[in-house]
């Protein structure tokens, strides 16, 4: 496949060209969905549509992915190719925004909790790459996992310890008091979840402007602060973990408008640096996170 089809390829489907888009699909997917039912769903999607504009281009979960959405934002059209550029994946789908809640920032400037580099595996302002998005409890949180040549594990998947994530340093994104501490959940067997504690081992800071940030899913009995602690930006809070609603060892991070996080409304971060991180960033800690 050249590259010419893959830059252009919202040009190609709104113009009909469904026969060379089939064409490049897997067997796999061809078993899902026949090519008059491919032709038809999307000539019926295409309706009222004048242009297609990519706005994501990344790759996650090994396969590289493009969103495209008409002009008016309301569609969506995502694209999966693998390694040899055969499309894995088609996904049609409507594009919903909240444009009033993104316009709400943080009123502190906030790190991430981390010591050294980790890759943003949910994050940003659509449900393509935050699966957190539609959920105005979590909206503009993000998931953070430990990645070595495109892999969050070395060997099996079926053990904690071999998850770079796992047991390594959580630190607080900014200073304030610690309000909430749950600890003493046991980490899930990797791609186990644990629906009845959902956020597993946690940790709520309360911070200046009635704000609280909120990370979870800590390593069992990691946790070192305590409710009534005060802490500084970069201090240790824990160990990361796999407890809770979580099927692999990673840090869930959220800033919040309430300290009960599941009446809160999630707040979209303002970041030390003015980043802005999305999925498939790699993240570092910001010099204003290290401790005085």
């Amino acid at each position: 496949m050249n590259n010419q089809f893959k830059e252009q390829f919202g040009r190609y489907f709104l113009a009909g060209e469904f026969e060379e888009i089939y064409e490049k699909t897997a067997k796999s997917f061809q078993n899902l969905v026949s090519f008059e039912q491919f032709r038809q769903l999307s000539l019926d999607y295409n309706s009222n549509v004048s242009s297609y504009t990519c706005i994501v281009s990344n790759t996650f979960q090994g396969l590289d992915r493009h969103i495209w959405v008409d002009e008016t934002y309301s569609k969506a059209v995502v694209i999966a190719y693998d390694r040899q550029d055969i499309i894995q994946a088609i996904y049609l789908k409507p594009f919903a925004t909240y444009p009033n809640s993104d316009q709400i920032w943080t009123k502190n400037t906030y790190n991430m909790p981390i010591n050294d580099e980790w890759y943003v595996f949910w994050g940003g302002t659509n449900e393509f790459i935050n699966y957190h998005y539609p959920y105005e409890q979590q909206r503009y949180a993000y998931d953070l996992v430990k990645m070595v040549n495109n892999e969050t594990y070395k060997n099996s998947t079926q053990q904690n310890e071999n998850y770079y994530a796992f047991g390594d340093e959580v630190v607080a994104p900014a200073d304030g008091v610690v309000v909430e501490v749950i600890d003493g959940i046991s980490d899930n067997v990797p791609g186990e979840m644990d629906e009845e504690n959902l956020a597993g081992n946690y940790c709520i800071i309360a911070h200046e402007h009635n704000e609280f940030s909120m990370i979870a899913h800590f390593k069992k009995d990691s946790i070192c602060v305590k409710t009534g602690d005060k802490v500084k930006a970069g201090q240790l809070l824990g160990l990361c973990g796999n407890s809770g609603n979580s099927s692999e060892a990673h840090i869930h991070f959220q800033v919040m408008d309430h300290q009960d996080f599941l009446q809160a409304k999630s707040l979209r971060i303002k970041f030390h640096g003015g980043t802005e991180p999305i999925q498939g960033d790699f993240v570092k800690p910001s010099s204003a996170s290290k401790p005085q």
